[in-house]
């Protein structure tokens, strides 16, 4: 379906030289002469509003109406389309957590390449949309040609010895029209296309954050873990001497001392791999900001105190709605629908409409005149009548594409409910886990408290002390690595539901709902700095 004009002619004059005013009215009156024997391509204007093909209708899942873990899920008008944009990282109440994010959102190399993915995909729109609209060109050319006296004999045409000059200058539009919809279908595919590039840049700008939260809760876990285990070793240190001593005197036996050097050892091990997992997500971290390892530093905190947001009762369907992984395959879904009508566009016939004038003449000063135009006009109707089956081969392929994409989506669908049900298992696990080790780490202090009051007064050994203080630091340490799993999870529950708790319908984006609250007791000072005397 193709529409051609061109204008073609020499000119080698100045303004002042030339007649514009006539050479423009003899232009026009030649364009639209030719336009107006074009009726056939009116008539092919007024069908172009149709499109073959399916309408895309939005595949049918299966919702629950509530969570098997106990938070209600609540109906709500679904968006496909919806992007992600929330700062769910403020809830934690930590600056350096949210520098750290803000520098991966610039300068992470995967969310560069899926932005770059996205760019594409929006090109691909903006090319496909151009093919609706006519295409104009132009173009001059100039040649001066001279056959001398001795060539004009070797010639196989008639030519005369001189000198000629020759300017041609032309001006073409084309113009293809859609007849049946399959420029249009083309950019809707490619419109769906670029919408799921769009929800996956959101998903891997989500998910590089939400792995960046994770790596930072692990390493300030490990640097409570390191100093912990430090304090181990000095304690299991002084008992080993102590058992050593005693061994000596004849009031402990080896064994004791083979036991105490075990308890001392494996502490030793454990802080090797707490310390490795500690620079591991240190450098794990430095990656995800675009900054080389060995270049990047973050200071210990062992006195971390780790924040939770609350969960609220109810969530709305919203939530997994807009999840990247879910809008990108129902996008994918309809773009695959869109394909279908591009193919079986090809059964229909396609009409090229082409027009073209032009003067031609051997003198500057008489080209644009009547007598020397040339024009001609004429439509193409072609149709495939045999191709082997091609064409039904490729519309099947793509309702075969188009059913795969939407058993793709209804499985992410599936996969988006199951990420969630087991984010909110272990939520509630962890919380009953963390209210055990509270209970456990408060007793502990109680009987940390009553052997020194029993050392000082001499009724209790220091050897006795040391163990039991060993037993509140590890009792201590079970908490603060459950609050930390706690911290944790609620990260991958805001990474499943796409970025928030609650749906702000004002903001277009996610915010958490409830204040956000200190995981457990705090920490006993007197655990970390107490010793016996």
């Amino acid at each position: 379906m193709l529409a051609n004009i061109s204008v073609g002619g020499q000119k080698n004059m100045t303004l002042n030289e030339f007649p514009i005013r006539n050479a423009g009215g003899v232009l026009s009156r030649i364009v639209g002469n030719a336009w107006r024997r074009c009726g056939i391509g009116l008539v092919a204007l007024g069908v172009a509003g149709c499109a073959v093909g399916p309408d895309y209708q939005k595949p049918t899942v299966e919702i629950p109406a509530t969570f098997k873990e106990g938070v209600d899920w609540q109906r709500a008008q679904a968006n496909p389309q919806g992007s992600l944009t929330s700062t769910w990282w403020l809830a934690y109440q930590d600056d350096q957590l949210t520098d750290l994010i803000g520098k991966a959102l610039k300068a992470n190399q995967s969310i560069a390449q899926a932005e770059a993915a996205y760019r594409l995909a929006q090109a691909t729109v903006e090319a496909n949309r151009a093919s609706l609209f006519p295409t104009v060109t132009a173009g001059l050319s100039g040649s001066r040609t001279g056959v001398g006296a001795g060539a004009v004999g070797s010639s196989t045409t008639a030519t005369r010895a001189g000198v000629s000059n020759s300017v041609n200058a032309n001006v073409a539009a084309s113009w293809e029209l859609d007849l049946w919809g399959e420029i249009r279908r083309e950019v809707e595919s490619s419109k769906a296309s670029a919408q799921a590039s769009d929800a996956q840049l959101a998903g891997e700008r989500l998910s590089i954050s939400a792995t960046l939260a994770t790596d930072y809760f692990l390493l300030r876990q490990d640097d409570f873990d390191i100093e912990s285990l430090k304090q181990q070793q000095h304690i299991d240190e002084r008992i080993l001497d102590m058992t050593r001593a005693g061994f000596i005197q004849g009031t402990q036996s080896n064994d004791e001392v083979l036991v105490a050097q075990d308890s001392l050892e494996l502490v030793i091990a454990d802080l090797q791999t707490t310390q490795t997992a500690r620079e591991q997500s240190e450098h794990a971290i430095a990656v995800l900001i675009g900054v080389p390892p060995g270049s990047f530093t973050l200071t210990p905190r062992p006195d971390y105190a780790f924040v939770t947001p609350v969960v609220p009762l109810a969530l709305p369907s919203q939530l997994l709605e807009r999840r990247y992984d879910v809008v990108s395959a129902e996008r994918t879904a309809a773009a695959a629908n869109a394909k279908i009508g591009a193919a079986e566009a090809a059964f229909y016939p396609t009409l090229d409409l082409s027009a073209q004038g032009e003067f031609q003449h051997n003198t500057l000063a008489h080209l644009f005149s009547l007598p020397n135009r040339i024009w001609t006009l004429g439509p193409d109707l072609a149709a495939t009548i045999f191709d082997g089956g091609a064409r039904t081969a490729a519309v099947r392929e793509a309702r075969a594409t188009y059913d795969g994409d939407v058993a793709a989506y209804r499985g992410t669908v599936l996969s988006a409910f199951e990420s969630v049900e087991d984010g909110l298992s272990n939520w509630n696990h962890l919380q009953q886990q963390e209210q055990a080790f509270a209970n456990i780490y408060q007793r502990n202090q109680q009987l940390f408290s009553s052997e020194h009051a029993q050392f000082q007064v001499g009724s209790a050994s220091e050897q006795s002390l040391l163990t039991q203080q060993l037993t509140l630091l590890q009792a201590q340490q079970n908490l603060k690595d459950t609050q930390s799993s706690l911290t944790q999870a609620s990260v991958t529950m805001i990474k499943d539901l796409g970025g928030g708790w609650q749906w702000d319908e004002a903001q277009g984006g996610a915010v958490s709902t409830g204040a956000p609250s200190a995981s457990g007791p705090k920490a006993d000072p007197s655990v970390t700095e107490a010793s016996a005397h």
